[in-house]
Formats: structure tokens, C-alpha cells, sequence
């Protein structure tokens, strides 16, 4: 059984405004201390708010993401996968305003619709891509772009992704022709603690918090196995070992835990009236009290299913839910154990062995796991295998019926949009099409699990962002390339 990810609790929002409550508990404390017969006390002055930036915002950096208007639509005679595990043939998707409003089978159009006629094409909802470096990691690739990881410490979480984000980067609009409406943008692996992660709407910006997904959740990267341990190693600093990766988690969290509670112990007091100055605030430990919280989800690079199940039992240890497994080469052999802890997958087709921790990585991996009901998730974590998502699906499942797992179609594209969206926790915003879902839309020249299909045109929040037959301005570090993967 397919599960939501562990619902994001506003624990900061006890925080807004302390004083205002301690202001009220002193007014009230004065006025039924006073004696009838003598006129009341003054209220003694409400308590100055602490000084800006030294309580946590609530989204210090807001998304200014606004869809422009877009019209009543109708796409007609399509087969459609509607990302619920539904295959409706000769169907119709209606949206306007940049919600969808309806899907089914072809009847007549709403008046005054623009109808588009998909006969013989396919219609799916945005591709959402859980596990990309689009923007942080940026083409061109060169050092003075290079801004994924923050390679100087274990425990980076103080940084947050998008303050690296170039919207610039030609990869979101390569993204977009391959069907990619929505993305996580994640911190890169070297470090335990690799900082927040950002969604983003695939929407051409001059800004990242014009990109950014309204309302969605972060998540604060890990990494465990090779990458950290082999990092810090080689400086002759732990970690170092797989133990002194567990280890740092384990002394990440005790911080953590004991930095919120000296918050909550604040919160109660200013709610009393009590006043005094708050904690002072670490960066680093709000991002891991935010994920012990539950308002950030913790999105965990692991390759080896021995090392997925240890990190499992320290989330139990200290009480926090990993919402996935990215890479997670061997999950198919604690497939049973992920379902169970409610624990999606995310996922390539293939990618065997070309690191030691990748040794045992098999392409029927997304298969052995749907069919022991993980939710599961194909990601690309590279520039090139986002622009062909559809094709990494089809990989999956091909791989799945050579081994007589038979994962049928319209479940293989949940691995691609559905799936994805609950990993970033906006799966009741988009990821399917369902009626007052965002019209994040695909009209493919073909089904999409075909390697001859491409997307035509791409819908976000029901506007047009991508065209194959418009013309199309080239970003200026493609001027005189092969820009032939657009058209093909």
C-alpha cells in the first residue's frame, strides 16, 4: 500500500510571537489582582519583541511564484495516464485557471474552451524529478559554478540549497522538453549532514524564489556510506569509517533534540508571561530539530540495504521518519522492512556498479520493490537522464516482466509523477491528474513508455511552458551548440 509521507507539523509557528501571549497574561494578572475599591494598577508595559532574526521565521524566504493567467482548456481524444493507476483511452482532460477540472472520457467541450485534439497521442501529468542538482550543480560545468556541497565539514546542515540555485541553468529547460514540470533540488552527498533541500516548479525565473513551490516542505539531505566516510578520511578526520558515519548521526541528533527542547522550554515560558531572552539561535540545529519535528522531510543518500536498516534504527532511536531512500541500490533486499516504515524508494533503472556500494544493483530493483508495496520512485541525480524520465520508467518495467514481475503501465508512470510528488511532500497539490490539482500536463507524441516518444507540449499550472514545434531562444551558453535533443 502506497503511503503519504509523515504530514509536516508548523512547530515554529509557536514561535511567531511569544510576547504578544506574555503580554496578555500580564494585563490579566494586573486587572484581577486590583481591589474593587481602588482604582486599577497600569498595566505594566508588553514585553519588547526580541530583536529581528533572532526567533526563526516561518519561511524567511517565500516563494513569489505566481502562474500567469491561463484559459479554459480541453485536450480531446487522448489516452491518458492519470497517475492514480488509471489508463482512460479516447479520454479528455479539461483544466482552467490553472487547475485541473476535469478528466474522463471525450464528451463535448466546455464552451468557449480552446480545444486541443490529441487523437493518437497520450496525455500524462507533469514528470516530477525527486532527486536533482538542476541549478546547484549547473551547466556549464565549471569550478566557479560548481556550488552542490559545502565540502568542509560533516555536518553541513546550516546551508540551504537554494541559496546556490541559477535559474540560468540551460538543464531546466532541457528538463522541461523531457516533460519535467516539478523538481527537488537537493544538496550534493558528501557530507552527513548535507543541509535543506528546495522544491521548485520548472518555470523559467531570474530568481529561485520565483521558481520555488509554493508551500512545499524542505528536507534535510544525508548522506551515509562511501561518500562521506571516504571524504573526511582521506583528511584524516572522522568520519572515516562506516561506524563513524553512524556515530556523527547519532551526535547530530542528540544536539538536535537537546536544542529544541531548550526552545520549547522558552516557548512555554514566554507563553506564561515570564519573558527572558530566547536561545540563540544555530542554523545547524534548527535544520535537525525542524527534521525532528516533522517540518522538514528527511531525504537519506544510501546505497547498501545493511546500511539503510542501521539508519532506520537510529530514526527510531531518536524518533524522526525518513521520508526516502535516494539511490538505494539494494532496497530490494529489505523491501519488506521499507514497507512496513512507510519508506519510499527513489531510484534509478540501472547504474550497477560503479562504486563498490553499487556492486549489487539490479535493474529489477523498482519492480521487486513495487510489488512488495513500497512506493516507488525513478529519479535522475544527472542533467541528462531528467530529460528522459519516460524512458527510465520504461527501463524499470522491462526489467520488472523479464523477471516475471509484471508492473502494469499505468502503474510504471506513478514511478515518474505520483510517487515523486509524495517524496516532496506536494503529492495533494500535483503529481495526478485529479480535479483542483495543479494542471501540471504532458501531451506526448506517443505512450511515453515507448523510446519513440516525446513531449509535444508541456502545461504548468495550465500555462504553455514548452512547445516543440515554437521557436525557441537559446540560453546564451548554448549560442552555436547541437541543440538537436530539443527537436528529436
Amino acid at each position: 500500500m502506497l503511503q503519504q509521507s509523515r504530514p509536516v507539523r508548523d512547530v515554529q509557528a509557536r514561535r511567531r510571537a511569544p510576547w504578544l501571549a506574555a503580554s496578555a497574561v500580564l494585563l490579566l494578572t494586573a486587572c484581577a489582582a486590583a481591589p474593587k475599591s481602588q482604582a486599577p494598577a497600569a498595566a505594566p508595559r508588553p514585553a519588547a519583541p526580541p530583536p529581528k532574526g533572532l526567533v526563526p521565521a516561518r519561511d524567511p524566504y517565500p516563494s513569489t511564484y505566481a502562474p500567469p493567467a491561463s484559459g479554459l482548456v480541453a485536450i480531446v481524444n487522448a489516452n491518458i495516464y492519470t497517475g492514480t493507476g488509471q489508463k482512460i483511452l479516447g479520454g479528455m482532460v479539461v483544466f482552467d485557471a490553472g487547475k485541473i477540472v476535469a478528466v474522463g472520457q471525450s464528451a463535448a467541450p466546455p464552451p468557449g474552451a480552446k480545444v486541443i485534439d490529441a487523437k493518437g497521442r497520450w496525455v500524462t501529468p507533469g514528470l516530477i524529478d525527486a532527486h536533482s542538482h538542476l541549478g546547484v550543480f549547473p551547466a556549464p560545468a565549471v569550478t566557479g559554478q560548481i556550488d552542490v556541497n559545502e565540502n568542509i565539514d560533516p555536518n553541513t546542515g546550516y546551508v540551504w540549497a537554494e541559496h546556490s540555485v541559477w535559474p540560468q541553468d540551460a538543464g531546466f529547460e532541457r528538463a522541461r522538453a523531457g516533460g519535467v514540470t516539478s523538481l527537488l533540488i537537493l544538496p550534493g552527498s558528501a557530507n552527513l549532514f548535507g543541509g535543506r533541500s528546495v522544491a521548485l516548479k520548472n518555470v523559467p525565473a531570474v530568481t529561485v524564489q520565483g521558481m520555488k513551490f509554493p508551500g512545499a516542505p524542505y528536507g534535510l539531505k544525508m548522506a551515509c556510506g562511501e561518500n562521506p566516510k571516504g571524504r573526511y578520511g582521506a583528511r584524516g578526520r572522522t568520519p572515516a569509517t562506516r561506524m563513524g558515519n553512524v556515530a556523527g548521526y547519532r551526535r547530530g541528533w542528540i544536539e538536535a533534540a537537546d536544542y529544541g527542547k531548550r526552545w520549547s522550554a522558552y516557548d512555554k515560558k514566554a507563553a506564561k508571561g515570564e519573558g527572558g531572552d530566547p536561545p540563540k539561535r544555530d542554523l545547524t540545529l534548527e535544520t535537525l530539530s525542524g527534521a525532528l519535528d516533522g517540518d522538514l522531510l528527511v531525504q537519506n543518500h544510501c546505497y547498501r540495504a545493511d546500511e539503510m536498516a542501521n539508519l532506520i534504527d537510529v530514526s527510531h532511536e531518536f524518533g524522526y521518519h525518513i521520508t526516502a531512500f535516494h539511490h538505494a541500490v539494494e532496497a530490494y533486499k529489505i523491501a519488506p522492512l521499507l514497507a512496513r516504515e512507510h519508506i519510499c524508494a527513489a531510484v534509478w533503472s540501472g547504474r550497477w556498479g560503479f562504486k563498490m556500494e553499487a556492486y549489487d544493483g539490479i535493474e529489477e530493483n523498482a519492480a521487486l520493490l513495487t510489488k512488495a508495496g513500497v512506493c516507488v520512485s525513478l529519479h535522475s541525480d544527472d542533467p541528462n537522464i531528467i530529460q528522459r524520465l519516460n524512458r527510465e520508467a520504461a527501463v524499470a518495467q522491462a526489467a520488472g516482466r523479464r523477471a516475471g514481475i509484471d508492473i502494469p503501465d499505468a502503474e510504471a508512470i506513478q514511478w515518474i509523477t505520483l510517487n515523486s510528488a509524495k517524496i516532496m511532500g506536494v503529492a495533494d497539490r500535483t503529481g495526478s491528474l485529479e480535479p483542483g490539482k495543479m494542471a501540471d500536463i504532458v501531451l506526448w507524441s506517443a505512450d511515453p513508455l515507448s523510446i519513440y516518444a516525446v513531449a509535444d507540449q508541456v502545461f504548468i499550472d495550465g500555462v504553455l511552458q514548452f512547445d516543440r514545434k515554437a521557436p525557441r531562444r537559446p540560453s546564451d551558453f548554448e549560442l552555436g551548440q547541437n541543440r538537436g535533443d530539443l527537436t528529436q
